[in-house]
């Protein structure tokens, strides 16, 4: 997922690793060693962190080697160096050492941006490690782990890991690399369900999924599930919120094929079959009164209210009875 810059090889001069994304970090930085070991099986790694690299101390462990040995020099939060050692580095970026490779990890922003500028100046080649944020940076993941892997899975069974998994991108990574393992063919959703059953019966989107459908006592089992096991109130009214919109959008979108829809409303041709089926109970005031319980809902669990979990099943009952309101 990390994005590189045309210079793309691991085994040049000056490495700059921008984000704060850990796992990609640590990708980038294991990238480099992994080059630089295929081309010298003996190179010395030195892993350093801001502290460690003190005025004058890059001169010695950049400087030859009697067995000319190959060496990669990594150094950790780059913002907090000292401002004599920042000197020290953008002298020896502007003027690197063969069979060296130096590798920056910033978080960007504005402390050490010099150092950033710098390195950006002298052509480093770098990559972008950013802080995943949106349920659909997590789901591209996904995607690129299973076609990294030469692997085949489903859109629905990479939503249902995202689902399952939440937003730690090492879990996410790790489980993409147990399925592909264990599973042969194509991974679908069924494969997911049987692996994570108890994760994604926690998850958020269960719950809202189950109100959606009118399933007020499924839905109501996952919510008091999702609460014991951790589950944070305002990821739930978060997918309730996304769940009955889907409903609004597409109730009120012109007819067509998934396709096209899910051009015009923002959503994977996937989740566009899914909420068809979601909202056949589903009118105009039903959309209007389950979005003011998503409201008050969230007010309840953001401090307006004195008891969460009860604004919860109340905003899922009421979100339920909605569902059923053609029926």
């Amino acid at each position: 997922m990390a994005a590189k810059n045309s210079t793309d090889d691991p085994l040049a001069p000056v490495t700059l690793a921008v984000g704060q994304e850990d796992l990609l970090l640590d990708r980038a930085v294991q990238q480099v060693v992994a080059a630089a070991r295929a081309a010298d099986a003996d190179t010395d790694v030195r892993d350093l962190t801001a502290d460690q690299l003190q005025p004058g101390s890059l001169a010695e462990l950049t400087s030859p080697s009697l067995f000319a040995e190959r060496k990669v020099l990594i150094v950790r939060n780059a913002q907090d160096l000292s401002a004599d050692t920042i000197k020290d580095v953008k002298a020896y970026i502007a003027a690197p050492v063969g069979e060296i490779s130096l590798v920056l990890l910033h978080p960007g922003g504005a402390k050490g941006k010099g150092l950033l500028d710098a390195a950006r100046k002298a052509k480093a080649r770098e990559v972008a490690c950013p802080k995943t944020t949106k349920p659909a940076e997590r789901l591209t993941f996904v995607r690129q782990e299973f076609r990294a892997l030469g692997r085949s899975a489903t859109p629905e069974a990479c939503q249902a890991l995202v689902d399952a998994i939440g937003s730690d991108l090492r879990e996410l990574a790790s489980a993409v690399s147990q399925l592909t393992a264990d599973v042969e063919g194509t991974i679908d959703e069924s494969v997911v369900a049987r692996y994570y059953t108890g994760r994604a019966e926690a998850s958020s989107f269960n719950v809202a999924d189950r109100a959606v459908e009118g399933r007020a006592a499924e839905a109501l089992e996952a919510l008091r599930w999702s609460l014991a096991t951790g589950v944070a109130p305002v990821l739930i009214t978060s997918a309730l919120a996304q769940g009955v919109r889907a409903i609004g959008k597409l109730s009120a979108a012109r007819g067509g094929r998934p396709a096209d829809l899910a051009r015009e409303l923002g959503m994977p041709p996937w989740k566009i079959d899914r909420v068809r089926q979601q909202m056949r109970g589903w009118t105009p005031d039903g959309v209007a009164a389950a979005l003011r319980a998503v409201a008050e809902a969230d007010a309840g669990v953001k401090g307006g209210g004195d008891d969460p979990e009860y604004a919860l099943e109340k905003a899922v009952v009421t979100i339920a009875r909605a569902a059923r309101s053609r029926r």
